[in-house]
């Protein structure tokens, strides 16, 4: 079994159980197969739910408690939203470590298409898991990064039901859909 943390210990602001949050990252580590130690870092201080990976190494997920929060009773934790957020990271973080995926530039560099693609590829593995995931939100996300097109749509569907794909994969993805965008 791999270590988890979940920081901090205790909540003032959100009702958080870290113990909740600890067996959703556990379970799902297992089933994606992150095999390194994993340190949660939940900023209650904000509502706002960005998430993103702060470090491989050690392996450190820093998530703003809206991420975290049930969408209809603010302020409490959701595993549904808990297993969606970490597992949409996990996956990228078990892409980045695995070195047939092929280099992948800092978060902070990605492209909005490229960060979006990656993303579809991601929850796509994640729904195969059994986990809710959303399709349609995930696909107009997508659209509006990518065109609204057959072309778009279907290189949304190569990336949601995936598998195996590398990062090259992904950025032909993007060139593919940025190419019938710059026709119209």
């Amino acid at each position: 079994m791999t270590e988890v943390t979940v920081v901090p210990d205790t909540y003032n602001f959100v009702e958080f159980d870290g113990e909740q949050i600890r067996a959703v990252a556990t379970t799902l580590m297992e089933q994606i197969g992150v095999p390194v130690p994993l340190r949660i870092e939940v900023d209650e201080t904000t509502p706002l739910g960005r998430a993103w990976t702060a470090s491989l190494e050690p392996l450190v997920l820093s998530v703003e408690s809206g991420a975290f929060e049930d969408p209809k009773r603010p302020r409490h934790l959701s595993e549904r939203s808990v297993a969606d957020v970490l597992g949409r990271l996990l996956f990228r973080v078990r892409d980045r470590l695995d070195p047939s995926f092929g280099q992948v530039p800092a978060d902070d560099d990605l492209t909005l298409p490229e960060s979006t693609a990656w993303d579809a590829y991601a929850v796509g593995r994640l729904a195969r898991l059994g986990y809710p995931a959303q399709r349609q939100r995930r696909l107009y996300h997508f659209r509006n990064r990518h065109g609204f097109s057959d072309v778009a749509d279907a290189a949304f569907e190569r990336l949601w039901t995936g598998d195996g794909l590398t990062w090259s994969d992904v950025q032909a993805v993007c060139e593919e859909t940025a190419a019938t965008r710059s026709v119209a």
